[in-house]
């Protein structure tokens, strides 16, 4: 039996520039995976977990910029993709969600694999639809296809994000051998192309008499990418306006001149704080991942914010939102760019008080690292400091994320860093990056600890492991962030109810699996087995290096010690 309808809905993605769709293996989805697999424009991935798929999909989404479809079996499989589509969700990445579903009038009846699945993600998705379960009536065609593109255009609009389609399909769904899948070329196809940007030209002159209230301005940069074209243009802003432009290493800041990247250590200085406050806050992109500077600009009195943003999403993060500005932050920056004059001079010494200090910062840091003490932090050091040419740098949540934005990148880098900071869960790390890397030509490379690490094993767990992948696993056997934050670590319960201590090892996960695998004991030899490592020939590998608790601990709170003692000059 051939469900036209269904077909069509491969035909539908295509026909939007959808090429890439990720299946996982069922029985009541067997309609729409053929749909996908056997047409000519798309390209599919097998994954049988589904929340590695979900994730999966999700950095294959993020790499290339384009929706990609996700197809799943009825029941809790559904549910597995959960926690991808919240990521999904906050990180604002394009996900076509389609699940087969058991006949409505089976719900809560007792029957395999059958839950209620209509609006499942409701609180997490862009749009819920609902298929229709008959298609006798030609209208019920008619909405299949008009709810499909509607759905495709939500996912990829201007607030970008995953949506849901929920497929009731009842039996027989299994063609026989004999049916040929024919694609309709002749759909119902909706396009929405964008609108201009001549209101925002027009109002230029308003927005700049608007900035010039202002003397001091300071923008923060979220997660984000920054292309170079966008790159040339916040320089010229720089150089023009004197504005301080503060972002963490998840907002790609490093490709700009005189970025601040080192404002958890300036924010240490607790003399006189005033100085550092804006009297304007612009902000662009997602989250922030510094809790310091999030505290800091919460508190920082009276200051007004404008968020920069085509999707129009009203957030007040720091507590101080005054004016939304609806337009792709390029274009914002290229209306400044062309039309402002010079910065004035309490903007210029704004400037300078923030670019001394995070020259003192980063001289502080590179010292630091100069002696011979070894444990996580200067291990993450190592790996920053030695990334290839180009390469894609991907942060897991809990400690490297952290680590990473406290060292920082070396001046040549030239490639991105992700990280799944839209929810900041440990689960999906290895399954992003993998799917990232898929659609990547360059060394993608996954910085990870144990906990994150072993939580997504199965993200290697298919045919489809790129040559390009490679895995840093930072194991110190337990749940270490608790030993470095406040709260958990002043606790006796820290170690039974907060550090999850295990044993494993991933030399069993890189045999099963088929990746290469380091695992030095003997930290000196790093330099030289990190070159073996990032060799594009060497293939999908695993370095592991394991690493003490209570010494990262002590490396931490040291660290963190002397960056609070250098801006009161004892150092």
């Amino acid at each position: 039996m051939i469900l036209q309808p269904v077909i069509n809905i491969a035909e539908i993605c295509s026909q939007h520039k959808l090429s890439q769709a990720v299946i996982c293996p069922g029985s009541r989805n067997a309609p729409i995976t053929l749909a996908f697999a056997r047409h000519p424009g798309i390209e599919t991935f097998i994954i049988s977990d589904e929340r590695s798929a979900g994730f999966i999909a999700l950095g294959l989404a993020q790499s290339s910029g384009k929706p990609v479809a996700v197809i799943c079996t009825s029941g809790t499989a559904v549910a597995n993709l959960y926690p991808a589509i919240i990521e999904a969700y906050y990180q604002q990445i394009p996900l076509i969600i389609l699940t087969a579903d058991r006949p409505p009038e089976w719900i809560d009846q007792h029957d395999g694999q059958t839950i209620r699945q209509e609006n499942i993600f409701q609180n997490h998705v862009l749009g819920s639809f609902q298929f229709p379960i008959s298609f006798d009536h030609e209208d019920a065609v008619w909405h299949s296809e008009k709810m499909t593109s509607e759905a495709i255009l939500i996912a990829n609009g201007s607030r970008k994000g995953p949506v849901h389609i929920n497929i009731p399909i009842r039996e027989p769904f299994y063609p026989s051998p004999q049916d040929e899948y024919r694609y309709n070329s002749k759909l119902k196809i909706i396009h929405a192309p964008k609108t201009g940007t001549t209101s925002a030209e027009a109002r230029a002159g308003e927005l700049i008499d608007d900035l010039n209230k202002y003397q001091k301005i300071m923008v923060v940069v979220g997660q984000t990418r920054i292309s170079e074209e966008f790159a040339i243009s916040l320089n010229t802003v720089r150089e023009k306006l004197n504005w301080v432009f503060i972002g963490d290493i998840i907002s790609n800041v490093h490709g700009l001149d005189h970025p601040i990247t080192k404002h958890d250590i300036i924010l240490k200085d607790s003399n006189d704080r005033k100085k550092y406050s804006p009297d304007l806050l612009i902000t662009f992109g997602k989250s922030v991942l510094s809790k310091s500077l999030k505290n800091f600009l919460r508190s920082a009195g009276h200051m007004d914010h404008w968020h920069i943003g085509e999707d129009g999403e009203i957030f007040d993060s720091f507590k101080s939102l005054a004016k939304l500005i609806q337009l792709e932050p390029e274009f914002f920056f290229k209306l400044i760019e062309n039309k402002s004059t010079g910065a004035k001079n309490v903007q210029i010494s704004y400037f300078k008080n923030w670019d001394k200090n995070e020259l003192k910062a980063r001289l502080f840091v590179k010292d630091f690292f100069r002696k011979e003490v070894k444990g996580e932090f200067n291990l993450v050091k190592d790996i920053l400091w030695h990334l290839p040419d180009n390469c894609q740098l991907h942060l897991a949540n809990s400690m490297p994320v952290r680590y990473a934005n406290f060292i920082g990148l070396q001046e040549n880098f030239n490639g991105f860093v992700w990280s799944n900071r839209g929810t900041s869960g440990i689960d999906g790390c290895i399954s992003t990056c993998v799917g990232h890397a898929i659609n990547s030509t360059n060394l993608n490379v996954l910085i990870t600890g144990d906990i994150a690490f072993f939580y997504d094993r199965n993200g290697f767990w298919h045919n489809h492991l790129p040559n390009n992948l490679r895995i840093v696993l930072l194991n110190n056997h337990g749940g270490g962030i608790f030993r470095l934050i406040d709260g958990a670590k002043q606790l006796h319960e820290l170690e039974e109810f907060f550090e999850t201590h295990q044993k494993l090892s991933a030399a069993n996960t890189a045999k099963d699996f088929g990746l290469a695998y380091f695992n030095p004991k003997n930290i000196e030899v790093l330099p030289d087995l990190l070159a073996r490592f990032f060799n594009p020939v060497t293939g999908p590998s695993i370095l592991e290096i394991e690493t003490n608790q209570k010494t990262n601990q002590k490396i931490f709170e040291d660290f963190n010690y002397k960056a609070a003692q250098i801006w009161e000059q004892k150092l």
